[in-house]
Order: C-alpha cells, then structure tokens, then sequence
C-alpha cells in the first residue's frame, strides 16, 4: 500500500504565507484564509508543506486506496493560486463562469489574482463544494 504524500501537519499557516516573498500573493493568501475560514467556519491546516486545508474527510475507493484529505483547501503556487473545490459536473461550468478570469483542471481551479474573480461567487462555490464533499463521503 502505497503511503499517502498530502497529510496534515503541525506547520503554521501564517509563518508558511508571510514566508512568500511576492507581496499581492502574500495578501490574495491571507484573503483566502479568511474568505475560507469564514464560509466554513473551521481552522486552517497546513496539507503537505504547501497546502491550506480546512476540515477533512476520509475517503475510500473502490480500488481499495484511502486517506484523508482537506474539504476544501488552496496553495498559493508561484504562478497562481490553485483552488482545490469539489463541484458537481452539472454546476462546475456555470459556476466557474460567473466566478471570473480562471483556469480549470480536474480538481483545481486556477486564479492569478483575486482582484479578477468575483468573491461573493467563490463564496458560492466554497458552500457547494463543501456540500457536495459532505454527500460524497458522509462522516
């Protein structure tokens, strides 16, 4: 069995931010912190050694394969912040619209600056993902 790479640790979340060296980053950073912590109302973690993670889950697949991961989290990567939301198939393409200026992988969702999304509909899709997250693997 293979040894999961992203757990929690006991790092700090804010020496790991004032650690970053471009200062709107830095800012979008804690912004996020607090747009997240405040939807969820849950502590952030550090996920790995640049993960923000809040809450967490236990998944198992049907392969067999489990671990824990972060309800929803971001990383402040150096050429945009990288937002991990779980969103329905069915919501993902019209939420992702009226969120703004974005890039979107499978699981993350690419944003160069906050200043080019709208934050009342990430806001949005904070409680969607955490809605769904919370169906998909019931506690």
């Amino acid at each position: 069995m293979t040894t999961q790479k992203t757990t929690e640790t006991k790092a700090s979340v804010s020496d790991f931010i004032s650690q970053i060296t471009d200062e709107a980053k830095r800012k979008d950073a804690f912004r996020l912190v607090d747009i997240f912590q405040n939807q969820t109302n849950l502590e952030p973690k550090m996920w790995g050694s640049n993960i923000i993670g809040f809450g967490s889950y236990h998944y198992k697949y049907t392969s067999g394969h489990e671990g824990n991961a972060p309800l929803i989290a971001f990383s402040p990567r150096a050429t945009a912040m990288s937002l991990y939301l779980n969103l329905p198939t069915e919501q993902r393409e019209d939420l992702l619209q009226k969120l703004g200026k974005t890039k979107a992988g499978k699981g993350c969702i690419y944003v160069k600056k906050l200043s080019e999304i709208n934050l009342e509909v990430l806001k949005e899709l904070i409680e969607v993902s955490l809605n769904f997250i919370k169906q998909l693997y019931p506690s």
